[in-house]
């Protein structure tokens, strides 16, 4: 009997460390320290005021006060997202340090950059997508066009003699109207900037006429006046500007553009932290108080695990290599 009692207290015992052991693991960063210990560096690769740095402060926020840690944003902008991202690709693989990766950083710079300096599939561990939003056509007040129609015909009325503005040289802000170049056959000069804030800033100055830019950093000026909106890059009407119509109702069938933004890790990261942040990150997303404030900013909360983001970016890279390749955009 006192056999079978001992027997019985050491399976249970047995049971109880295994399960602790389990529990710690998940919150270890794999040498036994508590994870996480110290502030994480959130790398953002665009200026402040663009969309990535807009979402990836409203969830940065978020993940350190569930994390029990400061999370501090760290902007790195510049050559179309591709500085900050090579950064946090060099960065120490011990979940102190993450990126906003977007359609930009990941697949639009794998096309574009004939030396690229990160592999976005090698280098990175994937976590999750966040959120995604809507291209927005916008004109600088002064500018004679108040339609999608009345854009194209000015523009072929002055070829050449037009500007717009974008994020960055290889940046989806370029790539989302060189598509729409090629779908209306018409001659508008870029003028490359430092992210979406800058880009934004400059056609509200006038220095440029117009800007193709995603909605949470567009849509704030656009529902002041400062700018004015044309058409919308998605399939179907932004709820957060509903009486704008997308381009292709507009005449242009099949047009479509969007930005998606998510958290990446350096590869490496062991995978405790990595299931974590992936769990943190998702209960974020999908949370009512989240999804309340991505829609103020004209984006939508989407998660997925990190193999499906792992194939997404595959698949969108190369979806736009045709797009790459037609407007000849390639850089060193």
């Amino acid at each position: 009997m006192r056999q079978s009692v001992r027997v019985a207290l050491a399976v249970a015992l047995c049971a109880v460390s295994s399960a602790t052991a389990i529990a710690q693991d998940t919150r270890s960063t794999g040498s036994g320290q508590a994870y996480p210990n110290k502030p994480i560096r959130l790398i953002v690769a665009f200026p402040p005021g663009g969309s990535t740095d807009i979402i990836g402060r409203l969830v940065g926020q978020k993940l350190g006060e569930r994390l029990g840690q400061q999370l501090v944003i760290d902007n790195r902008g510049g050559a179309g997202g591709t500085i900050g991202t090579e950064i946090a690709a060099r960065a120490n693989p011990d979940g102190y340090t993450l990126t906003m990766g977007t359609t930009s950083t990941h697949v639009i710079a794998a096309g574009v950059y004939s030396k690229l300096k990160y592999d976005p599939i090698k280098d990175f561990a994937p976590l999750t997508l966040v959120a995604s939003t809507p291209y927005l056509l916008v004109v600088h007040p002064g500018v004679k066009a108040k339609t999608l129609k009345e854009f194209v015909a000015l523009v072929k009325s002055q070829p050449g003699k037009l500007n717009f503005a974008s994020a960055g040289t290889g940046s989806t802000t370029q790539l989302a109207m060189e598509m729409l170049k090629i779908a209306a056959g018409i001659d508008i000069v870029h003028v490359p900037y430092s992210g979406n804030g800058p880009a934004g800033t400059a056609t509200m100055g006038g220095q440029v006429q117009a800007l193709f830019g995603s909605m949470p950093a567009v849509l704030p000026h656009a529902k002041a006046g400062r700018l004015r909106p044309l058409a919308v890059g998605t399939a179907t009407r932004s709820p957060s500007l509903p009486d704008v119509p997308t381009v292709a109702e507009s005449g242009y069938s099949g047009y479509e553009a969007s930005l998606w933004l998510g958290f990446f890790a350096p590869k490496g990261t062991p995978v405790p932290i990595l299931n974590r942040l992936h769990g943190e990150l998702v209960k974020i997303a999908q949370s009512p108080e989240m999804k309340d404030q991505f829609e103020r900013n004209g984006a939508s909360g989407v998660t997925n695990s990190p193999a499906e983001l792992s194939k997404l970016v595959q698949a969108e890279i190369d979806k736009y290599k045709n797009v790459i390749k037609a407007a000849g955009i390639k850089l060193q």
